[in-house]
C-alpha cells in the first residue's frame, strides 16, 4: 500500500482530497494541517517525514493571500519559495516523489492566447512570483516531480468566489464583478480526483502540467453561471465593474491549456 502525505490538509483543496480519500482504497493518507506540520520548519518537517514511510507528498499547503502578498510579500515567500524549498529537499532526503500545487499566476497574462505548461513564466505580482520561485526550487532539486498548475478554484469548502456569490445573491446585494480578467474556474474536487489519479496509476509523465476545469470566461461571466446553477437569476443585479483596481496586478488572461 502506497502511503501518501498532504500538507495544508485545511484548506480547499486538501478539504477535498479528505472527502475522496475514502474511494481509493489502495492509498493510506496521513493529513497534516501547518499546526502539526510547518513546511517552513526543516525540523518539524524532516520528523514527519522520518516517522511517515511515505512515498508521495502532495503539497497543497500555500501562502494564498494575493492582495496581503502585496503589501507583506515576506510572508509568501516563506511559505511559497522557502517552505516548498524545504518540502523538496526533504523529499529528496526520504525519496518521496512530490505532487506540488502551483497556479496560473506565475504568467503575465498578456498572451492572446490560454497559456501551455512549456510557456514562458513572468508573474506580475508579488504571490506569482513566490510561487513561481517554489516552482523553480522544485525543479533545481528533484529529477522526478509534478508541478500542477491550477486556477480560479471553488468548492463548498473555505472562502471562495462562488460561495461568495452566493452568499451574497440570497442576502439580496447586488453583485458588481470584473470582466476585465479571463481564466478558467476549477472545481478543487476536480484537481483532487486528478492528483489521487497520478498517484494510482502511477503517473510518469513527470514535470510541469496544468489543470483546469477548462471553461475560459471572465470573472464576471463566472458569477452569471453560479447565479443561473443556483436558480438565483432575477434576484439579484449584476453589473460589470467600471474601472476596477486591485492593490495587486492581476493577468488579464490567465488561461491554462494542458
Amino acid at each position: 500500500m502506497r502511503r501518501v502525505l498532504v500538507t495544508g490538509a485545511d484548506g480547499q483543496l486538501g478539504k477535498c482530497i479528505q472527502k475522496i480519500s475514502k474511494d481509493f482504497s489502495e492509498l493510506e493518507f496521513e493529513f497534516h494541517t501547518s499546526k502539526t506540520l510547518d513546511i517552513t520548519d526543516s525540523k518539524n518537517s524532516a520528523e514527519i517525514f522520518s516517522k511517515g514511510n511515505f512515498d508521495y507528498c502532495i503539497n497543497c499547503a500555500a501562502y494564498t493571500n494575493v492582495e496581503q502578498a502585496e503589501k507583506t510579500p515576506a510572508q509568501a515567500y516563506k511559505v511559497n519559495a522557502k517552505g516548498v524549498r524545504i518540502v523538496a529537499e526533504t523529499c529528496l532526503e526520504h525519496q518521496v516523489t512530490l505532487i506540488h500545487i502551483s497556479t496560473d499566476y506565475v504568467f503575465d497574462g498578456t498572451k492572446k492566447t490560454g497559456y501551455l505548461p512549456k510557456d514562458e513564466t513572468n508573474p506580475i505580482n508579488e504571490y506569482g512570483k513566490s510561487k513561481l520561485q517554489g516552482e523553480i526550487y522544485i525543479q533545481e532539486t528533484l529529477k522526478d516531480y509534478f508541478i500542477v498548475r491550477t486556477s480560479w478554484l471553488y468548492s463548498e469548502f473555505g472562502k471562495n468566489f462562488y460561495k461568495a456569490v452566493i452568499q451574497k445573491a440570497q442576502a439580496g446585494e447586488d453583485l458588481i464583478i470584473t470582466d476585465e480578467q479571463m481564466g478558467c474556474p476549477t472545481n478543487a474536487n476536480a484537481l483532487a480526483a486528478y492528483v489521487l489519479g497520478l498517484i494510482k496509476n502511477k503517473a510518469t509523465n513527470y514535470g510541469i502540467q496544468h489543470f483546469a476545469d477548462g471553461e475560459a470566461m471572465t470573472w464576471y461571466d463566472f458569477a452569471k453561471r453560479i447565479l443561473r446553477e443556483n436558480n438565483l437569476e432575477g434576484r439579484v443585479k449584476l453589473d460589470k465593474a467600471k474601472n476596477y483596481r486591485t492593490f495587486a496586478r492581476r493577468p488579464k488572461n490567465s488561461v491554462l491549456l494542458r
